[in-house]
């Protein structure tokens, strides 16, 4: 056991006591390249609309979706992340669109890739954007189907793979969707694409703003907890994550993030792999809605939280506040 020297000889605001002494001293650090930065994907053309429980955040055509991409790489952020807002005509109970080679995703990660922008492109493998029920899974006499929704999963991962993705985020939550999704990425000669698991993603209420965002706030038909996980659990993220890595993701979330940094610390201790969070838009919206009542000061609580996600181990965070935290930490 270590033995602290007493007081006064161990004083330990001395090393607090300038900015300079502060950052030799700093246990954790948080860089631009820890940043992903989730972007929604809307029709139209040279067009944005704002997400009203989202302050600052908005819907891009993807003509201004290739800016974004070309604006994160100017500020040197690693990835971004696509997130559909399906016209609800497409929208059926088989989601069939999902896998629709020439959907709004594939041809908003196709622009990217077309423009030449050094950037990797994180994709959402789910059907919940293009399901008549708002559900991630396929429902057959109101349950959530497993196996079939599995099925429909690896065609839309091998979609995203041709279509030019770097990083596939399996976000559903249904038991074997890694394995089937290597795979068939494997089969079809996309062994080099990258698979980051949602392996432990909660059944939380701070996921509201984000189904705004993406049109499936009414079209959700009862709930998720058949398939995303108890708040209440912890163990149960390990065997998760344990599953996850034996059937091939390459890199493991946690979500969300804010409230479940138990969760990450455990995780990354446990497999010391890649392990991320995703700072939802629950904990976004309460951030900004704090700051923009003068109840928070928003840059300092903005950094303060990131800052929290790396020092629960994280190797980085999927967040809404990647441009402006880029900024910053670019000086």
């Amino acid at each position: 056991m270590r033995t602290v020297a007493p007081f006064p000889a161990a004083r330990l605001r001395r090393n607090r006591r300038t900015e300079a002494l502060r950052g030799l001293v700093r246990e954790t650090s948080l860089s631009v390249t820890d940043l992903i930065w989730p972007v929604f994907v809307m029709e139209g053309q040279n067009d944005t609309h704002p997400v009203p429980s989202m302050p600052g955040v908005s819907r891009l055509t993807i003509d201004k979706v290739v800016e974004a991409a070309r604006h994160a790489e100017s500020l040197g952020i690693p990835a971004i992340c696509l997130f559909p807002y399906v016209d609800p005509a497409l929208k059926t109970e088989a989601c069939e669109n999902a896998w629709d080679p020439d959907n709004l995703s594939n041809r908003a990660t196709k622009a990217i890739r077309d423009a030449g922008i050094e950037v990797a492109v994180m994709t959402d493998v789910a059907l919940d954007p293009y399901n008549a029920n708002g559900h991630d899974g396929i429902v057959r006499d109101g349950i959530i189907v497993n196996d079939e929704t599995v099925e429909a999963l690896a065609k839309m991962a091998l979609a995203q793979a041709e279509a030019g993705a770097d990083i596939l985020g399996p976000s559903d939550m249904m038991d074997g969707r890694i394995g089937a999704m290597r795979s068939i990425l494997e089969e079809n000669g996309h062994k080099d694409v990258s698979i980051m698991s949602y392996s432990a993603k909660y059944a939380s209420a701070f996921y509201g703003p984000f189904r705004d965002a993406v049109g499936a706030s009414g079209a959700l038909k009862g709930d998720k907890k058949t398939y995303q996980m108890d708040p209440a659990n912890a163990d149960e993220a390990l065997r998760l994550v344990e599953r996850d890595l034996m059937e091939g993701a390459d890199m493991v979330m946690v979500k969300p993030g804010m409230p479940y940094l138990d969760i990450c610390r455990a995780v990354k201790d446990t497999f010391r792999v890649p392990t991320f969070a995703y700072q939802v838009s629950g904990e976004y919206a309460m951030l900004m809605a704090a700051a923009r009542n003068g109840w928070l000061a928003e840059e300092q609580v903005m950094m303060e939280s990131l800052a929290g996600f790396k020092r629960a181990g994280l190797d980085g965070i999927l967040t809404y506040f990647a441009p402006r935290a880029a900024e910053i930490l670019n000086g």
